[in-house]
C-alpha cells in the first residue's frame, strides 16, 4: 500500500517545516513511516481502501498528524478521499475549501450537541437524501477538540451532528476523559453506519481493531505484548 493520503501529506509538510525533531512517546522504536507502528507490527499490507457516499474532513490539532496514537489517519487509510487540514485558531488557509464543500456536499461538524449554542442547528443522524454528507471532525485530545470547536468561527455556519455511541470506547492508547468519549476512528465508523456506508464502516472498524492490537503489542510493558521466539 503506497497511496499517500491527505494525513500523510500533512505529516510530511509538518516534518519538513519543523525546526527540531518531533519526539513522540516511544520515539526510540524503529517505526514504519506510513502506519507509524513498530516495523515488526506494520499493518500497511492489510489496508483495503473502500468507496463510500460519505466524505470526511479532519481538522487536526498541532502535532496530531505526527502522533503514532492518532486514529484520524485510519479514516484516510480506508477512505483515501478524506481531507486533512492543520487547524489554526486565527486563520484558515484554504479559502476555496468552504465554497467547494457547500457546493458538492452537506458539511456538518461532528461534536456533542450539548456544546452547541442554542441557535445552532443540531443533527442526530446524517441526511440520507440530497448531497452527500461531509463530516468535519476535530482531531485532537478531548480538551483540544473543545478548543477547536469554540475557536473556529469559519465552521459556525455549519450544523453540528451529535453521535450517540452506546458501547464503551475500545481506544486505550491514550488516557480518555471518560468512557463516553470515543476516538476519531470509532466516531467515524458510527457515522458511516448511520449514513448507509456499512461496508466502509466495517472495514474501518476492522482496521481500527487491528491498529489498536498491534499498537499495544508494540509496547513492551503492556499485558498484550508478546515476544518473538
Amino acid at each position: 500500500m503506497t497511496h499517500c493520503n491527505a494525513v500523510l501529506q500533512l505529516r510530511a509538510q509538518r516534518l519538513a517545516a519543523a525546526t527540531r525533531p518531533f519526539l513522540a512517546r516511544g520515539n526510540r522504536v524503529s517505526r514504519c513511516q506510513r502506519c507509524l507502528l513498530p516495523q515488526r507490527n506494520c499493518l500497511c499490507s492489510t489496508i483495503q481502501p473502500q468507496q463510500a457516499r460519505s466524505r470526511f474532513c479532519l481538522m487536526m490539532y498541532d502535532t496530531e498528524p505526527m502522533k503514532p496514537s492518532n486514529t484520524g489517519r485510519l479514516i484516510a487509510d480506508i477512505l483515501p478521499e478524506t481531507l486533512a487540514y492543520q487547524w489554526s485558531r486565527t486563520t484558515f488557509d484554504d479559502k476555496d475549501f468552504l465554497e467547494n464543500i457547500t457546493r458538492d456536499y452537506q458539511p456538518m461538524v461532528v461534536f456533542p450537541a450539548s456544546y452547541a449554542q442554542a441557535d445552532r442547528a443540531v443533527l442526530h443522524r446524517p441526511p440520507l437524501e440530497g448531497k452527500p454528507p461531509l463530516f468535519i471532525m476535530l482531531d485532537g485530545t478531548w480538551s483540544e477538540a473543545r478548543k477547536m470547536f469554540r475557536k473556529s468561527p469559519w465552521l459556525n455556519s455549519f450544523p453540528v451532528i451529535s453521535v450517540d455511541v452506546s458501547t464503551p470506547s475500545q481506544y486505550t492508547l491514550r488516557e480518555a476523559h471518560s468512557d463516553a468519549h470515543h476516538c476519531t476512528a470509532e466516531i467515524a465508523s458510527a457515522l458511516l453506519v448511520q449514513a448507509g456506508d456499512s461496508v466502509a464502516a466495517e472495514h474501518l472498524s476492522q482496521h481500527f481493531s487491528l491498529f489498536r492490537e498491534r499498537y499495544l503489542a508494540g509496547k513492551p510493558h503492556h499485558p498484550i505484548h508478546t515476544r518473538e521466539e
